[in-house]
């Protein structure tokens, strides 16, 4: 009997091995093919790598009448589509909007396709899609692989080989949403606020965005990260002022100072420690949040603490800090 134990546990360790190996192959293979995606678009659809902003049409421009600002939010990398944002992130963006009503608000941009196609909506993805959404549930193996496939976008972003055209594919279509949401003013003075908002891997991709729309259009950028893991190159020389809210119950975001080595203090000429150096970027100490979930940056759980009389919600305490920012005293 120890015997046939012993058999079907080596068995099933064998079983498991060659199913994690096959599954690291193919995600190896998925990784080194992912950029073709984005370059065969861009080729097709993206207007080579020029240099020029998208052609928008008349009533998209406002000489004098555009709003002082606009806010794009970049969700992470657990979403699979512009229309799938959580309750949480739905509830804090209502909230800014409607403290902030000069601003213009952009829910609608899917940060990992450069066109900004949901998931389900790419052929290669529409199966897989087709079979997470029959789960009924947002936890299934599907899920997890198409929210893998999203990492994959996040490594092109910050890969400065291929994320000059993924990245400029993104700024295309923030500025095609920009403009669809609220007529853009070319000749405001002072020049309309962007304040681009991420969370998880959305905070690369706003980066990454920045220097192409700094470039394409009078604007003056910020760029906040909410639990957002990102490299230290792209969109810190273009951005004014860049804030990272963190905690130490989130490690998730502790990858991005681990992983690129432009984030690490001993490269000292890289633009994300230029930043650090003279106070344009900012890391913000958030309190118990987590990455994700009812505890995360959007949780509408009441925070575990004692002295949390009043009921405050995880999401509550992320809405406090983001509006005590400066960025908001002339709105």
């Amino acid at each position: 009997m120890k015997s046939l134990f012993v058999n079907l546990a080596s068995r099933a360790a064998g079983d498991t091995s060659k199913l994690l190996t096959a599954l690291g192959l193919f995600f190896l293979v998925w990784g080194t093919i992912a950029p073709i995606s984005t370059l065969s678009w861009w080729l097709k659809d993206g207007n080579g790598l020029a240099d020029q902003r998208p052609e928008l049409p008349d009533d998209a421009l406002a000489p004098g009448d555009g709003p002082p600002c606009y806010l794009v939010f970049l969700t992470g990398v657990g979403d699979l589509s512009d229309q799938a944002l959580a309750d949480g992130e739905a509830a804090f963006l209502d909230e800014l909007e409607a403290t902030f009503p000069q601003c213009a608000v952009v829910r609608d941009v899917f940060p990992y396709s450069a066109a900004s196609d949901d998931v389900g909506g790419q052929p290669f993805f529409r199966w897989l899609w087709d079979i997470s959404e029959s789960f009924g549930s947002s936890e299934n193996p599907a899920r997890m692989v198409l929210q893998a496939r999203n990492l994959w976008r996040v490594a092109l972003s910050a890969d400065n080989r291929y994320g000059q055209a993924y990245n400029r594919g993104t700024a295309a279509t923030i500025i095609e949403r920009m403009a669809a949401a609220a007529a853009i003013d070319l000749e405001a003075d002072p020049p309309p606020q962007l304040i681009m908002m991420g969370t998880s891997g959305g905070a690369q991709v706003a980066l990454g965005a920045a220097p192409y729309l700094v470039q394409w259009l009078p604007l003056e950028i910020t760029v906040i990260s909410l639990g957002g893991v990102f490299d230290g190159q792209e969109g810190f020389d273009a951005a004014e002022q860049v804030y990272h809210f963190h905690s130490d119950n989130d490690w998730v975001d502790n990858f991005g100072s681990v992983l690129f080595p432009s984030r690490w203090r001993w490269t000292w000429g890289s633009p994300f420690n230029r930043a650090r150096r003279s106070g344009r970027y900012q890391a913000i100490a958030s309190g118990p949040h987590e990455h994700d979930g009812d505890r995360g940056y959007f949780g509408q759980d009441p925070m575990e603490d004692p002295a949390n009389k009043n009921g405050t919600t995880y999401l509550d305490s992320t809405l406090a800090q983001v509006k005590a920012l400066s960025i908001w005293d002339n709105f």
